[in-house]
């Protein structure tokens, strides 16, 4: 899991399973039959599949990955809000962006309750992670979900020192040791000689996220020293330059011939 009440993926992910099938969304958008059977069936009270945005509610729609120019104006948006100002049903302006873009259309969906995000959290077979991949701060232009940022700050500083929702202990468990055995990895996510030194050295005190839903591109405090395989890729808080990451491949891996 990771620490946070609002989940991120496509607006696409808005629609049932079967209108992406078989990658013919964008023409079935395009075809005005198609188009009101995919209308009429996120419409309805109850289905069958994941209704993401009659969870979350339009004004739980956070519209962030958006390609052209002249739709970057919506980036930030709830959908309830670009639907105000295209005079729009919610869901047609949803359809419009997505064949507007041609693309899923980066979504962060509002749909989560704190106090069951911490009751989570405090389950011992709970891992954490990030669902996100890196971005360069310096270069990316897109919105994110604030995961992609502050997800292991954000556990070690606000639920760990601040409300005190699991042990500091318990927290860097489920973020290592716990990830590497339910991966049956065995030569990482801990402290002990003849395995890989990946190490991480942060403040308890002091380590804090800082990206919001709103401004997500912004880094962390608090962090210290990171090693990746005895190599020092953090240090005194500023990144070195240095890449020796490698990849990590678990007992199912099989190569190929």
């Amino acid at each position: 899991m990771y620490p946070y009440v609002a989940g991120g993926t496509g607006l696409s992910a808005c629609l049932p399973p079967w209108a992406s099938a078989d990658g013919k969304l964008l023409d079935n958008l395009r075809q005005a039959e198609m188009r009101a059977r995919i209308h009429a069936e996120v419409m309805k009270q109850a289905t069958d599949w994941e209704n993401l945005c009659q969870l979350a509610t339009p004004e739980g729609v956070l519209i962030v990955g958006l390609d052209k120019e002249e739709n970057k104006k919506f980036a930030g948006k709830r959908l309830a809000a670009i639907a105000a100002i295209e005079r729009k049903h919610w869901l047609d302006a949803a359809m419009d962006l997505i064949l507007s873009e041609e693309q899923r259309v980066g979504a962060i969906y509002f749909m989560m309750d704190e106090e069951n995000v911490k009751l989570q959290m405090r389950q011992p077979w709970i891992k954490f992670g990030t669902d996100a991949g890196g971005v360069d701060p310096e270069k990316v232009t897109n919105l994110v979900h604030p995961r992609t940022y502050g997800t292991y700050p954000r556990i070690l500083g606000k639920y760990v020192r601040e409300e005190q929702v699991l042990p500091l202990e318990e927290a860097v468990r489920k973020m290592t040791s716990a990830v590497a055995n339910r991966l049956s990895i065995r030569d990482r996510g801990l402290l002990r000689e003849g395995i890989y030194a990946d190490v991480v050295v942060f403040d308890p005190e002091t380590i804090s996220d800082r990206a919001t839903f709103e401004q997500p591109h912004q880094l962390s405090v608090g962090m210290r020293y990171v090693f990746v395989n005895g190599i020092a890729v953090i240090r005194d808080g500023r990144h070195t330059g240095a890449k020796p990451g490698r990849i990590v491949r678990g007992p199912g891996y099989a190569g190929r011939t």
